[in-house]
């Protein structure tokens, strides 16, 4: 992988991300960043504002959008690095997604790249949770021909109160059955954002710093919305 080097201390967050206070340590050439992302209840687009707002802190450039407005976005070969972001639903990515990549696949190979992969198995810690998700993923590239540099899953969220009766039947089976949250009566975030920070602070080459704090801001205020 090409390592990017960024720059910058990272200070207190905002809940839709780190804010725009970060002092440089050095001038250094910021990264001009794609972030692409593919989101069916919002959990995904949530999280794609925060990895946005997470390289905008540490000086980097982002241009964030949504794959489903694919004749808006621009080529990936005018970025230095190129992240996507989709939802797992029934065991698939969406489809803007999976078409924006078969389109520019030569282009986002030859950057620094990474994938996040959104999706409620991520929050379970069995064997068998890891080998579904590699599963996914691997269909996912072989139906793409993109191979990323970098793989990261990350949890999504519950949104019972949103759902239909049988959907939240059917949820709550799941969530059961893999050890999660239950409760009908409240939705649950299960996105870990520290875990988040660090992996995008790692990508990028900058140092993570008061992650906690950010992350917790996340929880307390800002709505909650599913994969």
């Amino acid at each position: 992988m090409r390592l990017l080097r960024g720059f910058g201390k990272l200070h207190q967050a905002g809940c839709n991300g780190p804010g725009p206070d970060a002092q440089p340590d050095s001038p250094v050439s910021p990264v001009n960043v794609l972030l692409v992302y593919g989101t069916s209840e919002g959990q995904t687009r949530k999280i794609a504002r925060f990895v946005s707002s997470r390289l905008l802190q540490s000086g980097q450039k982002v241009l964030t959008a949504d794959a489903r407005e694919s004749a808006f976005i621009p080529e990936p070969r005018g970025f230095d690095a190129v992240v996507l972001a989709a939802s797992l639903h029934a065991g698939h990515y969406q489809r803007p997604i999976i078409d924006f990549v078969k389109r520019n696949r030569s282009a986002i190979s030859g950057k620094t790249n990474a994938f996040l992969s959104v999706s409620l198995t991520a929050a379970g810690s069995a064997p068998r949770d890891a080998a579904d998700l590699a599963r996914c993923v691997a269909d996912f590239v072989r139906e793409t021909g993109w191979t990323p540099e970098r793989i990261h899953h990350v949890a999504g969220a519950l949104r019972y109160s949103t759902y239909g009766l049988f959907t939240r039947w059917a949820m709550k089976r799941i969530a059961a059955r893999r050890g999660g949250p239950t409760d009908t009566r409240r939705d649950h975030e299960l996105t870990d954002w520290d875990d988040l920070a660090k992996f995008i602070d790692a990508f990028i080459g900058t140092p993570s710093a008061t992650v906690g704090a950010h992350a917790q801001a996340c929880r307390s205020r800002a709505p909650l919305s599913g994969p």
